[in-house]
């Protein structure tokens, strides 16, 4: 589809609106002017021309200017001494600053300097000087500072003077101003799709990148799926940003175009075409059109998309080499292949994410119901939609436009019939993805993964697609690269649900014959097959779960439904079965005999059947199963992998191991008749994986387990009757992950002492006997108390995951402290546990139910507490970092707003706004050519010297201490309290610093408060805010690892907004709804306008509530009253080396 253009700007009556000071040039140059802009075709405001008689000019003017594309400013040297003209220019440069409703692109101003220069609107001397000393005796000094600004940007914008132009001849300038006005107006801005959701975000961060005001030539990779909105964003970065650029070209549907004869030769020539604005230029070859662009490209700073690109040569034709362009240019390219070009230091990449569930409910009720929300009846059916597109915005368009206006029949109905055939226009959109892979290898391993493996371990699926004779490391490499696949942080391969069903979709039109098809997913499918016997060589693999086939009718005593092995002949390309729930009658050498993964969930049998062709298995999969022997038979399985048999509750034994010579995966967790493990096991010289959690019977292992060199994981977690643990695991040379929870450590030590003979206790024995590989250990319920650990643990200096949940430990053990690579460390539901002092610097601590838990200390509070439910947050009296050392910070981020706290009262950085007190008011000013991001908020506060005030408890306050910002000038109120902060040392200060992101709801002129609250216990010693505007770099990989990414946080939502206009940003008790909270006492004193009324009536308040709700407090005195100050759940955040937070000040904080 090619671009379309739009000829006007919404309401757009004009095309230039004209400011000049008439007395100057109404009769001279002005007018010539205007008449050159009519003569040219373009509709032109001139006030005596356009307002009508009896009319309010100022209304008349602010309406032509909001209704104009473009604005030219004729500068006479007299033209400040004029107030309509001034109060022109403002409202020029606010229009300029604004977006045109319903499009993207800005109002274009063009200066024109007639007999004045642009220095002399910046220095403001000579006439201007005394133009202004005359508006100060007339007018506000507000408004004259509005102007003062005002005429100090536009003296920066890019503009046109009449003495460095054309030699000085008016009628030469004035047709190279015409000139320049028309080339603006000729590059419109792109059409955009309405009902945009979820966008704003996206364009933002890519905009910061484009105007970074960089004279690098950078270029900027935007990919991901079919369907997600790559183009459309890249649309509205065009439209946001063209007019900046001497030149710019979107190349749209590059490689459709490129499929057509010549088809890069039309790219080229549209590429020059938008550059040289409409002229054209002819192009025979593509050799012949590299240096006619590498030619005009030099001369311009030019913004170039190119849209959709699936190989480097639709790009080389466009920009052979990036030194040919003009620096400063930017280049955006958008693709569904995640690594088009080398990665270097002037390619950024932006891989773009699906919608979350609120934007995609959002996009597919505009589509469906032309609303924000579903209607009445249609939330559930409208849910399932969203759900099954999984934030494609493509699919919610689609969906949502085919079941608009549809009954809740119609909706049940195509519902159903999505979950077995995708949606043709959805699918042919993904297709194209499937298509571009190079080789029917790559084709058949996508088409494998989405029918059968999504969400399964990458290094699984290799070894069996290996098997089957695809080149699967390479092969999923590819399909990464094309967008159709991802490798998730836990190994997995992951696929969007949409591409899922597009390459079943691509299986189901193979034949209309199921028994034609090469794979069978759909147990109704899949059943027909086996029952009626139609299996072809066709079929390569085959799934069958009778638990979900819709007609499922199981037998009283198995539970499973009865086929016969003849169903599977003729099959004789199945490598992949699934069954679950199903029962074969006959002859098993009836099965195809080149099977290489077999997943049988309740195989009915005792033993696996001698006639059973297995010597191609890779993998073999019983869970649920009736097997009570393997081995027997002496089966020899060469090719098998992995054995699971897990949950095999009859399983008594496997008789040899060496049947099994190529095993790397034992898992036979829960096998709860399994009494021993058999001595052959020490055969499997592969084997790297032994899982033998809750396999409750086994009384002994066998010691020659020390003799598998190549295990990395040991897992005997649940072994409740083992009573012999004769394993020397320092012979277990590789072993990295070692899992005994619920054994008890006198068990383990005494049967460690038994496998060495040394004179140590039996405790020492066992942690010596720990191998230095280790790298996790997991220790759960182990009976560990504090006496049991060593004096160090120089033994584990490579281990960097350590679990010692649900033990009596009171204290951190001396010996963890010297863990330098500990990077997770777990002591939850550790009942007893007062106290963690010294804690090593670790990623991730978890400490959730570790109800005594009071006290916190560490060298770094570079920490991550992500586990911390249930805990008596009151009771936590420290949680200190000594001063000394410098390592990352640890943040707070919660509804949107960053937190940090600091003892002193030191305030880093540099402060605008400041007052003496709780609150502090201050105008917006404005300020040229930078958007504001939001606030950065401080406050210094301390212990109260007056106790007399302390009535804390049943106050129910949600947080201690609260800011609150108040936009007076739009009517909004932030209100945020967070849920842990920093509690002052007795005669010390703390500091308290939050960024607050309020991008679009701050503007110049904007009246706005801020208001610091805290209880009577605490005393808020001086306040203060900055404004903060947008910054202007951009990282070079958009998944460079974020500054705050060690902060804890919550994202605010509008689920907040409490009050039309008023947001409460704090965690209520789940027993205080909407109405309790507005009705509460406290929380109208808190959106009172009148901030100095709040901070006494609040205190006021306190006192009164907490006198009517628990007459029986009152009682409290002295000491008691102290330990009331910590009834709310406070985190100490206390103690940041003052020094480091300058060093990442510049993240937090970043400033004009």
């Amino acid at each position: 589809m090619a671009v379309v253009r739009v000829r006007e700007c919404c309401a757009c009556r004009y095309d230039v609106f004209m400011s000049f000071r008439g007395q100057d040039t109404r009769k001279t140059f002005a007018d010539h002017l205007y008449t050159a802009f009519v003569n040219t075709g373009l509709f032109t405001f001139r006030d005596d021309e356009e307002v009508e008689r009896g009319k309010d000019i100022r209304v008349e003017l602010h309406g032509a200017i909001q209704q104009s594309r473009t604005s030219v400013i004729v500068f006479s040297k007299d033209y400040a001494s004029s107030g309509w003209c001034l109060d022109e220019l403002v409202m020029i440069l606010e229009r300029k600053r604004r977006t045109c409703p319903g499009q993207d692109h800005r109002h274009v101003v063009l200066p024109v300097f007639y007999d004045v220069d642009p220095s002399q609107l910046r220095k403001q001397k000579g006439s201007l000087a005394k133009a202004f000393a005359r508006h100060q005796k007339n007018e506000s000094l507000n408004k004259v500072n509005r102007w003062r600004e005002a005429l100090q940007e536009v003296a920066d914008l890019a503009g046109m003077v009449l003495k460095n132009q054309a030699d000085g001849h008016e009628a030469k300038f004035i047709r190279k101003i015409v000139k320049v006005i028309a080339d603006k107006l000729s590059r419109t801005p792109l059409s955009v799709a309405p009902n945009l959701v979820g966008i704003h975000s996206r364009v933002q961060s890519i905009n910061i990148w484009l105007q970074d005001e960089s004279t690098d030539v950078d270029t900027l990779v935007i990919y991901g799926i079919g369907g997600i909105g790559k183009t459309t964003i890249a649309k509205l970065v065009y439209n946001s940003n063209f007019e900046k650029f001497d030149g710019s070209s979107f190349l749209e549907n590059v490689r459709q175009i490129s499929e057509q004869p010549n088809g890069l030769v039309l790219v080229q020539t549209k590429l020059l075409y938008d550059i040289l604005h409409g002229k054209k230029v002819e192009i025979h070859s593509v050799s012949e059109g590299i240096p006619k662009i590498e030619k005009v490209l030099r001369s311009k700073r030019v913004l170039l998309v190119i849209d959709d690109v699936d190989h480097m040569d639709q790009v080389d034709a466009v920009l052979m080499t990036q030194d040919k362009f003009r620096p400063g240019s930017k280049i955006i390219i958008t693709t569904r292949l995640a690594r088009l070009l080398k990665r270097d230091k002037a390619i950024h990449e932006y891989n773009l994410e699906t919608l979350d569930f609120k934007e995609s409910l959002e996009l597919f009720s505009c589509h469906a119901f032309g609303r924000n929300d579903p209607i009445k009846g249609y939330t559930e059916h409208s849910k399932r939609v969203v759900h099954h597109s999984g934030g494609l915005p493509l699919a919610l368009k689609v969906l949502g436009s085919s079941l608009s206006r549809q009954s809740i029949d119609v909706w049940e109905s195509a519902l159903e019939k999505l979950e077995v055939i995708p949606n043709g226009e959805i699918m042919n959109k993904l297709k194209i993805s499937y298509d571009s892979l190079q080789d029917s290898h790559d084709k058949g391993l996508f088409l494998h993964i989405a029918c059968f493996f999504v969400g399964m371990d990458k290094d699984y699926i290799v070894g069996i697609l290996d098997r089957c004779e695809f080149y699967t490391v390479v092969g999923i490499k590819n399909l990464i690269d094309r967008c159709l696949v991802k490798i998730d942080g836990n190994n997995k391969v992951q696929m969007h649900q949409m591409i899922r069903d597009m390459g079943r979709g691509i299986v189901h039109l193979e034949s209309k014959e199921l028994g034609k098809r090469s794979r069978l997913w759909h147990p109704k499918d899949s059943f027909k097959v086996l029952a009626e016997k139609k299996g072809t060589e066709m079929i390569e693999g085959l799934i069958l779960d009778m638990h979900k086939h819709p007609e499922y009718t199981p037998s009283s005593e198995s539970n499973a439904v009865v086929l016969d092995t003849n169903g599977f002949v003729g099959m004789h390309n199945l490598r992949l079965l699934q069954l679950s729930h199903v029962l074969l009658n006959g002859c098993y050498e009836e099965l195809p005999s080149g099977l290489r993964w077999l997943c049988w969930s309740t195989f009915p049998l005792d033993s696996i059947p001698d006639d059973f062709q297995l010597d191609n298995l890779v993998v073999l999969e019983m869970h649920y199963s009736s097997l009570r022997k393997v081995g027997k038979g002496r089966k020899y399985l060469p090719s098998l992998k992995v054995l699971d048999l897990s949950h095999s509750h009859s399983l008594t034994e496997i008789t040899d191991f060496s049947l099994f010579p190529n095993l790397e995966r034992l898992i036979l967790k829960d096998c709860r008749s399994l009494v021993d493990v058999h001595q052959s096991i020490e055969k499997l010289e592969k084997l790297v994986y032994l899982n033998l959690e809750d396999c409750k019977t086994i009384e002994k292992l066998p010691e020659n387990i020390s003799m598998v060199k190549s295990l990395e994981t040991l897992i005997i977690s649940g072994c409740s009757n083992l009573n012999d643990f004769p394993v020397k695991l320092t012979m277990l040379k590789s072993l990295k992950v070692l899992q005994t929870n619920d054994i008890p450590i006198s068990l383990l030590a005494t049967t460690a002492i038994k496998a060495r003979s040394c004179p140590r206790t039996s405790i020492e024995t066992f942690w010596a006997s720990l191998p230095s590989t280790l790298v996790d250990v997991s220790l759960v319920d182990c009976n560990l108390s504090d006496n049991v650990f060593p004096k160090d643990l120089a033994n584990l200096s490579s281990l960097k995951r350590l679990n010692l949940s649900h033990n009596p430990i009171r204290s951190l053990p001396s010996c963890i402290r010297a863990l330098t690579r500990l990077d997770q460390l777990s002591f939850s539901n550790c009942k007893k546990l007062k106290s963690l002092v010294g804690l090593p610097r670790v990623g991730e601590l978890m400490v959730n139910n570790c109800k005594s838990l009071k006290k916190i200390s560490s060298k770094s509070l570079s920490y991550d507490l992500k586990s911390m439910e249930n805990i008596r947050m009151h009771a936590i009296e420290e949680q200190k970092v000594d001063s000394w050392t410098m390592y990352p910070l640890q943040g707070i981020y919660e509804f949107g707003i960053f937190n940090a706290f600091l003892p002193g009262n030191q305030v880093p950085g540099r402060f605008s706004h400041k007052s003496i007190g709780t609150s502090v008011s201050f105008t917006v000013p404005l300020h040229p050519n930078r958007r504001i991001r939001g606030l950065n908020v401080f406050s210094v506060y301390a212990n109260s010297d007056d106790d007399s005030n302390v009535i804390y408890a049943g106050v129910n306050l949600p947080n201690p201490i609260i800011t609150k910002v108040s936009n007076k000038s739009k009517g909004l109120k932030w209100i945020f309290g967070p849920s842990y902060y920093g509690l002052p040392d007795d005669r010390k200060d703390m500091i308290w610093l939050s960024h607050w992101k309020l991008e679009d709801h701050l503007e110049a002129d904007d009246k706005v408060t801020v208001s610091v609250f805290m209880e009577p216990w605490l005393q808020v010693k001086q306040c203060g805010v900055e404004l903060v505007y947008e910054q202007k770099t951009m990282s070079a990989q958009h998944k460079t690892p974020d500054p705050y990414s060690c902060v804890i946080g919550t994202d605010f939502s509008e689920e907040q907004e409490v009050m039309p206009g008023t947001y409460f940003l704090c965690s209520r008790p789940a027993t205080m709804d909407i109405v309790d909270l507005c009705s509460s006492a406290w929380f109208n004193n808190l959106i009172r306008d009148s901030d100095e009324e709040i901070g006494v009536s609040l205190s006021n308040n306190l006192v009164r509530d907490s006198d009517e709700e628990t007459d029986e407090e009152e009682v409290l005195q002295g000491d008691h009253n102290k330990c009331g100050r910590r009834s709310c759940r406070i985190l100490i955040m206390a103690a940041f080396f003052l020094l480091y937070f300058f060093l990442v000040a510049p993240f937090l904080f970043q400033r004009a």
